[in-house]
């Protein structure tokens, strides 16, 4: 295929470009490379679906619908959310400590978003490349194989620990409704001691669960950002596994 030159067209993605007079080329193929396997894709997508229930559930736990007249038995459907809510809760739970498994799995990219690489330099020199990148003060982004820098620490901060702390709290408040005679207040019921009372872990339960709702919104933000302005995809990638980049677009960076 003839080359098109640079300076008549815009990219678009890896692959192609548009021309001055709207019409779409294709140009160098792009290269492909293998980032995330099916179970790392498949748990990404089931706890996407699990947060949005349980942020939409929870909101609802919190401040309730005014009540419905009548016999409780016949309006049973804020015990119904709660169920929703603690069955997802579970559900979240347990896809999570399978990720975590998973990070000694096969793909040496599994690690990624459990333990950034703090102490080294040149990730926080990353880190900041990517910071300018987003404020629109650097011109070109670097180019990743799996999450660039920032994107670990995001990811880290804003999710993976606050998951944590959801699961733990959740579950204690989960099991103070079963009773302090179960098993479940004999596996969580150290968080109350650890947090003070009942109140405290409420409280940071639901205000953990809009940092992470915060960080969903941000995270949808800049993963469409980055397919249409870094020229590398993105969102695609998280649905094949593969991650494209334009030929010639310059070295890799691994941040492992």
């Amino acid at each position: 295929m003839a080359s098109v030159p640079e300076s008549v067209t815009e990219k678009l993605g890896p692959g192609l470009r548009r021309r001055r007079d709207g019409t779409v080329v294709k140009t160098e193929a792009a290269e492909a490379v293998y980032i995330y396997d099916f179970p790392m894709r498949t748990w990404h997508w089931l706890n996407a679906f699990c947060l949005v229930i349980l942020c939409i559930t929870g909101y609802l736990i919190g401040k309730p619908p005014p009540s419905v007249p009548g016999e409780a038995a016949m309006n049973y459907w804020f015990g119904y959310i709660r169920m929703i809510h603690f069955a997802t809760g579970q559900i979240m739970a347990i896809a999570l400590a399978f990720r975590l498994a998973w990070v000694f799995g096969p793909s040496r990219h599994a690690k990624e978003i459990f333990l950034p690489p703090f102490w080294k330099r040149r990730w926080w020199r990353g880190v900041w490349n990517e910071i300018k990148w987003y404020l629109f003060i650097e011109r070109t982004p670097k180019t990743y194989i799996g999450h660039n820098p920032l994107a670990q620490l995001a990811i880290f901060l804003m999710c993976m620990l606050p998951m944590f702390h959801q699961v733990f709290t959740g579950f204690a408040l989960y099991a103070e409704g079963q009773g302090v005679d179960t098993w479940w207040y004999a596996a969580f019921g150290w968080v109350f001691s650890v947090y003070g009372d009942s109140f405290f872990v409420h409280t940071t339960h639901r205000l953990v669960m809009w940092l992470i709702a915060i960080f969903c919104l941000i995270h949808m933000y800049t993963a469409i950002r980055e397919d249409i302005l870094s020229r590398q995809s993105i969102i695609s990638t998280m649905v094949s596994g593969y991650r494209y980049f334009d030929k010639g677009q310059g070295p890799k960076e691994d941040n492992q």
